[in-house]
């Protein structure tokens, strides 16, 4: 027996007799007064002694470390720039020149999955109807109906990711990427800001870093006393979270469990970030603003038309009022 499913006639498995399967270093750089707390020194010269076997120091020496150093140096070389610029110049290039159309490419999987649930859906009720006929006929357990229909689901929900070249997985290229470059940039800042690396002229970065700040972090090796630069982390990271929570309508338990996480993450960053660099805060603080700014943008119609992400049913011509109006009615009409 035939059966249409999604448009086309499928012989299913189950047709031919399928049986059911069962169930860094320290070093004061020329420095008289460390910029570090005595704790954060002492760790790093533990890290430090602890031999070529040490996972931290081959961590910071690796070669994708070693790669970020090079690229804020060839930044600062090039542009003449202030630390501080270099920090945030080197941000901004980084963020749009591969995480942007990394998440764009994240929109397009994701657009094109959405675009798929209604034949999923279709495709689901015909083989429950199909499942439920040969259960009857060949009188077959709960289990056994309910092992046979996820079996064949699973792979007819695979052929339509095949067909459609829209595996989610790939929308988790971004994740694999942003992360990786995110520790590595942070490492090459804790090293020059701990000394532990000179630029090719032979003068100390962490010299350099000690008088290139701005505001009320002139120091980018000291911490930020203040607490301004952690809690602007922690608050935009919030907001980043806020903005994919409002946009989801009806989450799962597994996505609400997530978000909750993200968000106690997002608070516990405040308290690590007060004691590290202020050149490291620096960049998270960028890093999770062109973030933020990356979600805003992924939002205009005129912007994912531009990179070709497919309409959805979710879609709305105006995401930022929508948006607006959400985030009102959330937090402060409740007030």
């Amino acid at each position: 027996m035939l059966c249409r499913l999604g448009g086309r006639w499928l012989r299913p498995a189950l047709q031919l007799g399928v049986r059911v399967p069962p169930l860094a270093p320290t070093s004061t750089g020329g420095i008289k007064h460390s910029a570090l707390p005595a704790w954060a020194l002492a760790s790093v010269s533990a890290v430090g002694s602890g031999g070529p076997g040490s996972w931290y120091e081959a961590l910071a020496t690796s070669a994708p470390v070693q790669g970020a150093e090079e690229v804020l140096l060839g930044v600062h070389t090039a542009t003449g720039l202030p630390w501080w610029a270099c920090i945030g110049l080197t941000t901004v290039a980084l963020r749009g020149a591969v995480t942007l159309p990394l998440a764009a490419y994240q929109h397009y999987i994701l657009a094109k999955v959405e675009n798929l649930q209604p034949e999923i859906k279709n495709i689901a009720r015909h083989l429950n109807q199909e499942i439920a006929i040969r259960a009857n006929q060949l009188k077959w357990s709960k289990r056994a109906a309910r092992l046979t229909y996820l079996k064949n689901m699973r792979r007819l929900v695979s052929e339509l990711y095949v067909r459609d070249n829209c595996h989610p997985f790939k929308a988790t290229v971004l994740v694999w990427i942003q992360f990786p470059m995110w520790i590595f940039m942070s490492i090459a800042l804790r090293n020059f800001s701990t000394g532990a690396t000179h630029s090719e002229a032979g003068f100390s970065v962490q010299e350099q870093l000690a008088n290139d700040g701005i505001l009320w972090f002139r120091d980018l090796t000291a911490l930020d006393s203040t607490w301004i630069l952690p809690i602007s982390v922690g608050v935009i990271n919030l907001l980043i979270v806020e903005i994919f929570a409002l946009q989801k309508t009806g989450m799962s338990r597994f996505q609400t469990y997530i978000t909750y996480f993200v968000r106690a993450v997002s608070v516990l960053m405040i308290p690590v970030a007060a004691t590290v660099p202020s050149s490291i805060v620096l960049y998270w603080l960028c890093s999770s603003f062109m973030g933020l700014s990356q979600n805003l943008l992924l939002r205009s119609p005129r912007f994912r038309r531009l990179c070709r992400i497919p309409l959805t049913k979710s879609d709305s011509d105006t995401p930022y009022k929508d948006l607006f109006a959400a985030f009102y009615a959330k937090f402060i009409s409740r007030t």
